[in-house]
């Protein structure tokens, strides 16, 4: 009996073992064309899946569906996959990665890791890249590496074609490379280069050196109230054109200066400067805003002189802070040439006031010119030319003796009046001066101590 159940146990055990053995193998043979147990390929279950399966499952969750362009740090633009045809296929590396698996290992591969990471096979139509690239850079607005001239702008500059020019081959070497290689961006940075000059190309860069010297000076005209900077807006105008527009050389090759800008320039300094007998608003101490016309205060500048002076330091590229030469000179330069120091005379009020630095220190009532007798005081800014003690003032029909005597036009000047036993009111109009401000003489003593020669006379009705 016992012989009989050890063989019924031998036959079961027997038959288990078979049959194990054929499940063992019939589950190989089901993996023969499918990925192992415990497969994972850039993160995604592969067990059971066919190549194709899992290259459609790969291809969909590809990151990217464009690649960016960028220079350096500066991105420049994108270019859709769509746009390009591109394919993406895992195929080649799955069947490689496949045929390394043996199917009837299958149980080996539970005990194994099975991570895997893959990259695609990349392909593109070449000709849609290469349009793209051309559509993208064509923006440029000059042909690349064809020319070198100079450019009239604020001043003249330099366009050179030939230095930093993109090679549009080793774009599309770069970025088709990126493509392949599966990259978000493709930097094209190091796809510039130099190319050599022609000889006339030598002959612009030669004359730009003169150019850009001639229009660096680094001239200031310190014009009192402001400084005026010859930028290169300015000082290109002063190069002299021939007829086609170029520029003019003289017989030793250098340009030539133009003496009409040169003089314009300075004419528009003058008209802008030049104060002397000009019209000036003035805030009057009786409260409005008058025009004050003619006089002998002002700034003039010496026109011929420094049209002289600045062909000179044109010539030599100076770099200099320059102030004028003028004919008058004013107590103060530029175009608030009155200051806060002055002597204000109100000739319809019959006022003469002095400030100093802004404060009013003396006001008194004066006299002016006989208006009925033909001597009406004129109008003018004028200043302190001269100033006397002890002075005999004659004239046609007068002799007059005066303590303190400050000319301001000409025979006109301010003074103490001492004949006179009243001042003010509308005495000016019939028993007014030959022309002259009487100021009463404690008056006249105190003023006459304050005054300096150049301090400005402004004299209105």
């Amino acid at each position: 009996m016992r012989k009989k159940i050890k063989a019924i146990v031998r036959f079961f055990v027997l038959a288990g073992i078979c049959l194990g053995i054929v499940l063992y193998i019939g589950i190989g043979f089901c993996y023969r064309g499918r990925f192992a147990p415990g497969t994972f390929i850039n993160g995604i279950y592969c067990t059971g899946k066919t190549t194709e399966e899992v290259n459609e499952e790969l291809k969909s969750i590809y990151p990217h569906n464009s690649i960016w362009v960028q220079d350096g740090e500066e991105v420049q633009f994108e270019i859709s996959y769509a746009d390009l045809a591109v394919n993406i296929d895992y195929t080649g590396q799955l069947r490689k990665l496949k045929g390394g698996q043996n199917p009837f290992l299958w149980i080996t591969a539970l005990f194994g890791s099975g991570q895997t990471s893959l990259a695609p096979q990349v392909s593109f139509e070449e000709e849609l890249l290469k349009n793209a690239l051309a559509d993208k850079l064509a923006p440029a607005k000059e042909p690349a590496g064809e020319i070198v001239e100079i450019r009239k702008t604020a001043g003249y500059v330099l366009f050179n074609g030939r230095e930093h020019v993109l090679n549009f081959d080793l774009v599309y070497d770069t970025v088709a490379a990126a493509l392949l290689e599966g990259k978000t961006f493709a930097d094209i940075s190091g796809c510039y280069e130099d190319l050599p000059y022609t000889e006339e190309m030598y002959k612009t860069l030669s004359l730009w050196e003169q150019v850009e010297a001639f229009q660096s000076c680094r001239i200031q005209y310190d014009m009192g109230d402001a400084t005026i900077s010859l930028t290169p807006e300015i000082v290109s105008e002063f190069i002299a054109l021939d007829e086609a527009g170029g520029f003019l050389l003289d017989e030793t090759g250098r340009l030539v200066i133009d003496e009409e800008a040169v003089a314009s320039f300075i004419d528009s300094l003058c008209q802008e400067y030049d104060t002397l007998g000009s019209a000036r608003s003035f805030q009057s101490t009786r409260g409005d805003i008058i025009t004050v016309e003619g006089g002998t205060y002002g700034n003039k500048i010496d026109r011929d002189a420094e049209i002289a002076y600045l062909t000179q330091a044109l010539m030599e590229h100076a770099d200099e802070v320059h102030i004028p030469a003028y004919e008058e000179e004013a107590r103060i330069r530029g175009r608030d040439d009155i200051g806060d120091t002055y002597v204000e005379v109100d000739m319809t009020e019959q006022k003469l006031y002095y400030y100093e630095e802004g404060e009013l220190l003396l006001e008194t009532d004066v006299v002016t010119g006989n208006v009925r007798g033909g001597h009406k005081t004129p109008s003018g800014v004028n200043y302190v030319y001269a100033m006397q003690r002890d002075r005999i003032l004659r004239g046609p029909d007068y002799e007059s003796f005066v303590k303190y005597w400050a000319p301001v036009n000409r025979g006109i000047g301010i003074h103490d009046a001492s004949w006179r036993g009243s001042f003010g009111g509308e005495i000016y109009k019939t028993n007014g001066s030959h022309g002259c401000i009487n100021v009463p003489p404690s008056v006249m003593a105190t003023l006459f101590d304050m005054l300096e020669i150049g301090v400005p006379v402004v004299m209105f009705y």
